[in-house]
């Protein structure tokens, strides 16, 4: 039993599945209709009303959910709170009211893991496909094959977002729907030609703005199957006739859809219009299934994270040797301070990853690493573990200071110093070998046990652990230097 949990702009969503194999089986799904991107101010603060609805709707999620090993449930947020200034606050909130942690996913992850659900979805994902998704606050548009996506990009525009902004009150006229396709077109203008250039054989929407347009066109008669240019062109006629979506009086209509329906449809005419679409099929498939299948593939030990840092290390040149390195001594020092898998797998990352910046200067190579590791599109990793490995990997050499407002709780520390200690041992970047050592962790303090005989005859190593007991004392650490005289008491 697996779960995946869509914290939308418009809706979220719970869905349960059990796994057989390598396929996911639905068992059970909730949804609440939220609507996150409507509580956003114009200073991108959610206020207090949009809280209390999210925290309502997670705490109901959470009954759903016990039980759940931690592992089996995955939570992702999408535009709204990526954009959220005050999201840092309500997050730790929203956890604890849905009893799991909860990733904040970049745009292009989010586009990736929507193609993830629709190609599981589909009767033969071997066609090349242009799937989009109209959510709350940004639509996603991906060009994909045979699970591969091709093109991936989400732009920020939402059925919410747009139904706020160019229809207020849900009040509908030509004007009004003519400047949101045209807002609309502008930001599709950007993907436009090399969407085109790539290329589709079918046009495939998925989640809530689709499936309320597939249903209002196939009941009224305004399509056969799926939506089609004319069908959206009558009902695009319509809805502005009646001057209001409470007012337009067709089958399929629902009544949480009304609020949002003229900003969905703006934005699906635009893409119809500069995209060339005729015809678009609905899939179930979306978000929260592709992030079961994602989660799936972790259990089977198919983790995207892991290929996107094995494509990191080929794209910068890292020095393979020094790497794994690196990333033993600093799995071995953590293993010590009683770190767990998730932990033990982040530093091994780290340190995987920690010289990619020397591909754009030797000279504090280390924040150039901890830029890119926290801007770049790396598939699989939600904002907060890119956030995380650019910390631990700031925190690699140089000043602690640096890190020290920085840090998302006690754990980060032990792999920062397990990470640190790791890269100074094997700065001659060679395989001698490695001195007999251990780590203790007191509180939140650390005790380094090494060799008194291989200190000796290692100055430079000496000096520098010296000089890291005056780093860790800036910081409020207390580093501990113990030599040892008895190697056969050391664990190695």
């Amino acid at each position: 039993m697996i779960a995946a949990v869509d914290l939308g702009s418009n809706s979220f969503r719970l869905q349960v599945g059990r796994v057989v194999g390598s396929q996911i089986y639905p068992l059970d799904g909730l949804k609440e209709a939220v609507r996150l991107a409507g509580g956003l101010t114009p200073e991108k603060m959610l206020d207090g009303a949009s809280q209390t609805r999210a925290l309502a709707a997670l705490s109901r999620f959470g009954e759903r959910l016990r039980g759940f090993a931690p592992g089996a449930v995955r939570a992702v947020a999408t535009n709204t709170l990526r954009v959220a200034k005050n999201a840092d606050v309500f997050l730790p909130m929203a956890e604890a009211a849905l009893g799991f942690p909860i990733e904040v996913i970049a745009g292009r992850e989010e586009a990736r893991l929507i193609y993830v659900g629709v190609a599981h979805a589909m009767p033969n994902p071997a066609v090349q496909q242009l799937v989009m998704d109209v959510g709350g606050g940004s639509t996603e548009f991906i060009i994909g094959k045979n699970f591969q996506p091709l093109q991936l990009e989400s732009l920020y525009m939402g059925c919410v977002s747009f139904s706020m902004r160019f229809f207020p009150e849900g009040r509908v006229d030509k004007r009004s729907m003519k400047e949101a396709e045209l807002a609309a077109r502008q930001e599709l203008q950007t993907i436009a030609h090399a969407y085109r250039e790539t290329g589709w054989e079918e046009a495939i929407g998925s989640s809530g703005t689709t499936k309320a347009i597939v249903d209002i066109l196939e009941l009224n008669g305004l399509s056969e199957r799926g939506i089609t240019r004319d069908g959206l062109a009558e009902l695009r006629r319509r809805l502005i006739e009646a001057g209001d979506a409470s007012k337009l009086a067709m089958e399929g209509l629902r009544a949480d859809r009304i609020p949002v329906l003229p900003g969905g449809l703006a934005i699906m005419s635009a893409a119809f219009k500069e995209l060339g679409i005729e015809r678009m099929e609905f899939s179930d498939g979306a978000l929260r299934l592709g992030v079961l299948y994602d989660l799936l593939g972790r259990y089977h030990h198919e983790d995207l994270r892991e290929a996107t840092v094995l494509q990191f290390m080929r794209r910068y040149e890292v020095d393979l040797g020094q790497a794994e390195r690196v990333g033993q001594s600093a799995v071995r020092l953590l293993q010590q301070m009683d770190a767990d898998e998730a932990d033990l797998q982040m530093v091994s990352w780290a340190a995987r990853l920690h010289e990619v910046g020397i591909s754009v200067a030797h000279s504090s190579y280390h924040k150039h690493s901890a830029y890119i590791l926290a801007n770049a599109d790396m598939p699989g990793f939600s904002r907060r573990e890119q956030q995380r490995l650019s910390r631990v990997v700031l925190g690699h050499r140089g000043k602690l200071e640096r890190v020290s407002g920085m840090h998302d709780g006690a754990n980060d520390w032990r792999l920062i110093f397990a990470l640190r200690t790791a890269a100074l041992l094997h700065r001659t970047r060679t395989k001698p070998p490695e001195p007999p050592l251990s780590v203790a962790l007191r509180g939140r303090d650390f005790e380094l046990a090494i060799d008194g005989e291989w200190l000796d005859s290692s100055p430079l190593t000496a000096a520098a652990l010296s000089d890291e007991v005056r780093q860790w004392s800036a910081v409020g650490h207390v580093l501990v230097l113990r030599r040892i005289k008895d190697r056969s008491k050391v664990d190695v």
